[in-house]
């Protein structure tokens, strides 16, 4: 299938001021799981370009925060309660820089990280298989009892065992495709609610 960059979420992003399309999957899947609340503390995990940024802090309103970090450098946005760090989601130094940032346990977070595709197939799954599992790791770090997990993963061997150690961590588990999406794509979302913190 031809990749069509500029189908009709894109020309709507563009139209209505958001970063990327993928602002417009954010929003779907919110409003149907109720993951992101005003008032809530929300951790954006591969932020750039920062259309779920943006989403976040709207969903979370001015009594909210919004914290973002990715390796690339992210735009600065006009929203008072977005702040933005550049670096590795894996570092130590970066998760106690988000958690005195947060001043408290996140209610959510978002993952929409991506590595850099190969064209290799199988080395993009492994590839992205850690980082949703770094992704998991670090929402349950930063996460309160209760909070929300939401998390891009993609079509593959790996996926149900994936799955099921995010079932280890919450009360519920559902794998969804919002459908903002591309046709052709084969990423879809787990939106995992009701974290329960687990001793180690």
């Amino acid at each position: 299938m031809i990749y069509q960059p500029k189908d009709a979420f894109y020309r709507k992003a563009k139209k209505e001021g958001y970063r990327s399309r993928a602002a417009y999957k954010l929003l779907e899947l919110s409003r149907r799981f109720q993951i992101i609340k005003p008032g809530d503390r929300v951790v954006d995990l591969g932020s750039a370009p920062g259309g779920w940024l943006q989403v976040a802090s709207q969903l979370a309103g001015e009594k909210g925060k919004v914290i973002g970090i990715d390796t690339e450098a992210v735009e600065p946005l006009n929203q008072p309660n977005i702040v933005l760090i550049q670096g590795d989601i894996t570092s130590e130094e970066n998760l106690k820089r988000i958690k005195d940032l947060l001043g408290n346990s996140a209610d959510c977070v978002i993952s929409d990280v991506s590595p850099r595709l190969s064209g290799i197939r199988d080395a993009d799954l492994s590839r992205s298989q850690e980082l949703n599992r770094s992704s998991l790791n670090v929402a349950c770090q930063l996460l309160k009892p209760g909070g929300n997990f939401l998390v891009k993963v993609f079509m593959g061997e790996e996926l149900k065992k994936f799955f099921l150690e995010v079932e280890k961590f919450f009360l519920s588990v559902q794998r969804t495709r919002p459908e903002a999406t591309r046709k052709g794509s084969s990423e879809t979302y787990l939106c995992a609610k009701g974290f329960q913190k687990r001793s180690g």
